[in-house]
């Protein structure tokens, strides 16, 4: 970014650095979601669509998250955290509140 200080990395990645895709999805609305929690944590997260000739390709398509590659771990591990489902973490936190009689 040529107009950017040093350490400041815009609002957006720059389509010129290596960008890598962390999420994908066939809603637009999901895509924005977690796009907010990326942004929220510090991570510049840039999202393209995947749009294809409904007539040559039905059904294909969807939506894409492109983080920078060195924000990509953190991206993937945010994401993979959110996918969690809250009965699952309600489930892990019933157990561990158990005690035997």
């Amino acid at each position: 970014m040529a107009d950017s200080q040093p350490g400041d990395r815009g609002s957006r990645p720059n389509p010129n650095e290596k960008l890598v895709r962390v999420f994908d999805t066939e809603q637009e609305t999901e895509a924005m979601v977690v796009r907010g929690l990326l942004d929220s944590a510090g991570i510049e997260a840039d999202i393209t669509s995947l749009d294809a000739v409904q007539d040559v390709l039905p059904g294909v398509g969807g939506t894409v998250i492109l983080v920078r590659e060195e924000d990509a771990a953190e991206a993937r591990q945010l994401i993979e955290e959110y996918r969690q489902s809250p009965e699952e973490i309600e489930a892990a936190d019933g157990l561990s509140e158990e005690q035997p009689e």
